[in-house]
C-alpha cells in the first residue's frame, strides 16, 4: 500500500464508519426516549402509512363506543320512566277496584277520582320526559320511532332504538282519557278496570322492547372493545419500540462508536510514519 500525505483512504473510511454508526446511536436513543419505533416516516414510510389508518380507526371505535354508552342511557332512562308509569297504572288499576266497594260513599268516590285524575296527569307528564333535550317517547300522534345506532367504526352495521309513543298508543291513550277511565261510579270503575289492564299489557310490551334493544346495544359495546382491542395491538406491534431488542442495539452502537473513535484515532497518527521517511 502506498503512503500518501495529501490523501489517508484508512481515515477517511474510519471517519465515514463513524458517522452512520453515530446515526444510528441517535435513531436507537430517539427510540428509546420516545418509545416509538417510527421516529422519522422515514424509518417505516409504510408501516407509518398503516399505522395512520390504525390510529384514526381506534379513534372512531372509541367514539363508536362513546355514542353506544349514549343510547343505552337513553334506553335505561326510557325504562325508567316506563317502570314509573308502571307503578302508576298499577295504582290506578287499585283504585278502580276500590271504587266499586259498595260500602263507600259518594265523597269517597269523589277522593278516589280526584287521586285517579291526578295520577292520569303524572303519566302525561311522564310521555313528555325528555333525555339531554331529546324526547323519551315518541309525540302523541305516532305509534313509534326508530333511531339508527352505527355499532361499527366504519358504519357498516347498525341497530335501532325505539322512541315508544307512550302518549300516542291507543290503550296507553284510552287509560289517561277521562272520557274513557274513571272512577266517579261504580259503573265507571268497572270500565276503567278493563282499561287499565289493557294499558298495562301494552306497558309490559313496551318495556319488553325497551329491554331487548338494550341487549343488542350491549352486544355491541362488547364487540367494539374487542375490535379496539385487537386494533391497538396490531397497531402496537407497528409503531412501538421493543425496549429489549433496542437497548441491545443501543449497547452494539455505543461499543462501536468507541472502536470506531479509537481507529479513526490510530487512522489520523498513521501518516505521522512519513515524516520519518523525509528525515
Amino acid at each position: 500500500m502506498s503512503l500518501s500525505i495529501n490523501t489517508n483512504s484508512s481515515a477517511a473510511i474510519a471517519a465515514s464508519n463513524l458517522g452512520s454508526t453515530n446515526t444510528m446511536l441517535q435513531k436507537s436513543l430517539q427510540r428509546l426516549s420516545s418509545g416509538q419505533r417510527i421516529v422519522n416516516s422515514s424509518d417505516d414510510a409504510a408501516g407509518l402509512g398503516v399505522s395512520i389508518k390504525m390510529s384514526a380507526a381506534i379513534a372512531r371505535t372509541g367514539a363508536t363506543s362513546n355514542n353506544l354508552a349514549n343510547a343505552q342511557s337513553f334506553l335505561k332512562t326510557q325504562d325508567g320512566a316506563l317502570a314509573t308509569a308502571t307503578q302508576v297504572l298499577t295504582r290506578m288499576s287499585e283504585l278502580t277496584t276500590l271504587a266499586q266497594d259498595v260500602t263507600k260513599t259518594s265523597g269517597d268516590s269523589a277522593n278516589y277520582q280526584t287521586e285517579f285524575s291526578a295520577l292520569q296527569g303524572q303519566l302525561t307528564a311522564i310521555g313528555s320526559g325528555t333525555f339531554n333535550g331529546v324526547s323519551l317517547f315518541a309525540g302523541a300522534a305516532t305509534a313509534g320511532v326508530s333511531s339508527t345506532v352505527y355499532t361499527n367504526e366504519d358504519s357498516s352495521t347498525s341497530t335501532t332504538i325505539t322512541k315508544t309513543a307512550l302518549l300516542g298508543n291507543a290503550n296507553m291513550a284510552a287509560a289517561i282519557a277521562t272520557t274513557s277511565a274513571s272512577v266517579s261510579s261504580v259503573s265507571n270503575a268497572v270500565a276503567a278496570t278493563a282499561t287499565i289492564a289493557t294499558a298495562l299489557s301494552t306497558l309490559a310490551g313496551m318495556r319488553a322492547q325497551n329491554g331487548s334493544e338494550a341487549s343488542k346495544l350491549s352486544f355491541g359495546q362488547e364487540m367494539l372493545t374487542a375490535n379496539k382491542n385487537n386494533l391497538q395491538a396490531a397497531n402496537s406491534l407497528i409503531t412501538d419500540v421493543d425496549v429489549a431488542a433496542e437497548s441491545t442495539q443501543l449497547a452494539r452502537f455505543n461499543i462501536l462508536q468507541q472502536a470506531g473513535t479509537s481507529m479513526l484515532a490510530q487512522a489520523n497518527q498513521s501518516t505521522q510514519s512519513v515524516l520519518k521517511l523525509l528525515q
